[in-house]
């Protein structure tokens, strides 16, 4: 993981959780932008340096052998990224695709002490009855890799916790569209708007 400093007091610190890509400079520009408002930033690497460009190869890196589960990279990842920061700083996920379910994942336990979630184009079923985290979810107008039953399911759930959620569509776009190295889906407006409200919704979750 890549951590990324804040030039002023932190507000809080966020770990960021590429989609299937890999670590792309898109995640790098995102995560920067973060850092620039003011949030100790981490960058997970769940492909160790490994980026793909085609579907296939995205495929693959996902499904390799690991020496080390991805659940306990991003575990170690949110324990580095609390010792880079104040130990006293609320901790937040902003996962994309892929990285969006084990931003899922990770906020249903409360083990990590997650007080904020972002979710881009991403749903994941289970419980949050446990769950310590407030919820920000972006999704594309069409998206083929997001079921709707998967976003309804996620979200009578989330509905029968205490999580505060908020979700935002973004028409005209599809799955990817905030990432700019995905040059066919990237909208550039929608992923600043979406970029906006982030900031916007960590200062609030975590700040305070």
């Amino acid at each position: 993981m890549q951590v990324l400093e804040t030039p002023n007091r932190p507000l809080g610190a966020v770990l960021i959780i590429h989609s299937w890509w890999g670590l792309t400079d898109s995640f790098r520009q995102y995560g920067n932008a973060l850092a620039a408002a003011g949030f100790v930033t981490g960058l997970a690497d769940l492909f160790d340096g490994r980026v793909a460009k085609t579907v296939a190869q995205a495929r693959a890196l996902r499904g390799r052998p690991r020496r080390t589960p991805m659940y306990k990279s991003l575990a170690a990842d949110i324990g580095a990224l609390r010792c880079a920061g104040r130990g006293d700083l609320k901790v937040g996920v902003v996962g994309f695709s892929m990285g969006g379910h084990w931003a899922v994942w990770l906020s249903q336990r409360p083990e990590y002490g997650i007080s904020a979630t972002v979710l881009y184009y991403a749903a994941r079923g289970g419980s949050f009855d446990q769950s310590q985290a407030d919820i920000l979810a972006h999704f594309a107008e069409k998206d083929d890799w997001v079921p709707p039953n998967a976003r309804k399911n996620m979200e009578r759930a989330i509905s029968k916790s205490s999580c505060a959620y908020q979700s935002h569509h973004y028409p005209g776009t599809t799955h990817w569209f905030a990432e700019s190295d995905r040059s066919a889906e990237f909208d550039a407006p929608s992923a600043r708007q979406a970029l906006e409200r982030d900031i916007e919704f960590l200062r609030a979750t975590l700040a305070s």
